[in-house]
Formats: structure tokens, sequence, C-alpha cells
């Protein structure tokens, strides 16, 4: 019987640990994407990941994150004009994704530069939810 309790504790300890850790910017995106569609389920990394690599063709150039970011989000990329852009991933560059008003400054800019259209907050919690699981 105390061998059950055992278990019982550490799984509910394991799982205030884990919503400790969720990213701090999911919260808001969650309420947000509850707005937008009533279905909200929750965040999706795979989702996040597609969303990363999915093209577009802009201009008659095939466009996606990757154009800027790399296919490796913890690698250095480039900008078209040649402008270095810093790692993407937090694992390699803790400062990003940490305000929210840069975060949401880029997000509006790379989604229409790759997508022609705003980023809804499903795929922000989407995106944020795979880029922060890489290490």
């Amino acid at each position: 019987m105390k061998a059950r309790w055992i278990i019982l504790l550490s799984c509910c300890l394991s799982l205030s640990v884990l919503a400790e850790t969720e990213h701090p910017l999911l919260a808001g995106y969650a309420a947000q994407a509850r707005q937008q569609d009533s279905n909200f389920a929750g965040f999706s990394a795979e989702r996040g990941k597609a969303l990363y690599f999915a093209e577009e063709q802009r201009d008659g150039k095939t466009m996606s994150c990757t154009t800027c970011h790399t296919a490796d989000p913890r690698q250095p990329g480039k900008t078209p004009a040649h402008r270095k852009v810093e790692p993407l991933a937090p694992a390699t560059n803790p400062e990003r994704f940490t305000k929210l008003k840069k975060v949401e400054k880029w997000f509006r800019r790379n989604c229409d530069d790759v997508f022609a259209r705003e980023c809804t907050a499903q795929e922000k919690g989407d995106f944020i939810s795979w880029i922060d699981s890489i290490q």
C-alpha cells in the first residue's frame, strides 16, 4: 500500500514539474487560440515543426522559415540580403522567445514574409512548443 502512495505522489510531483516548465508565452497564446477557435485542444510540437518547414511560393521563389533560419534552428542563418541571423532555438540562443513584444514583432514580419498573412495564435503556440523542445 505504501508503495502505491509513493508512486502516486511521484506522478503528481512529476506533473507539477512539467506544468512549471511550460513556456511562459504559451498560456497567453492558448487564451487567444480559444477565442479564435472554440475547438482549440492544445498545442502540438509536430504542427509547429511542420509550420517551420512549410514551403510557399513568393514572387517566384520558394520560401519557408528555413530560408533565413536554416533547416537546423540551432545554427545561425542569413537573410536574402545576406545579413546574419542569430540561431532561433532557445537552447542555443536563450534570449529567443523571452519578450512578448519582440516575439510578436518577428511573428508578424516573418509570417507575412513567408505565408503572406499573420500567423494564428494556434500556429504561434505550436511553433513555440516545437522550437522550445529542441535541444
